[in-house]
């Protein structure tokens, strides 16, 4: 997916996404009680959460049973929050993103290790 084929979510959508991430396939009856669980949403809300995911196509309904299958990953959704953070804050800059994120949060050696790892193969790939 690239994008411009990038799905856009709500926070209450991705709610239901990373139940579906989570548990795989579950049917929208399955859903609605973990959310009524989690966070005190009434079925009504969920269901219409779940059909406006299902019109974005993150979402597939298999019939019968009414059964939710997450048609983008974690990551493509991931991607697409991040370009939309990286031009709405950032200018499409990374590199005042990274910069922000550096300067606001305390790394760990393993994580700065993480880092520096990450970076050199982005330079490998770019020479």
């Amino acid at each position: 997916m690239d994008k411009q084929e990038a799905v856009r979510l709500a926070d209450s959508e991705l709610r239901i996404m990373e139940q579906l991430w989570l548990e795989g396939s579950c049917t929208a009856k399955h859903l609605a009680d973990v959310m009524a669980e989690r966070w005190g949403w009434n079925i009504n809300s969920t269901y219409t959460l779940i059909k406006r995911c299902i019109k974005k196509g993150a979402i597939a309904r298999q019939d019968p049973g009414f059964v939710c299958e997450a048609l983008v990953s974690r990551d493509q959704v991931r991607r697409a929050e991040t370009d939309k953070l990286l031009d709405k804050l950032f200018g499409g800059s990374a590199n005042l993103l990274f910069a922000a994120l550096l300067d606001e949060h305390k790394l760990s050696a393993e994580e700065l290790r993480e880092l520096r790892k990450k970076l050199e193969e982005l330079e490998e790939e770019t020479s």
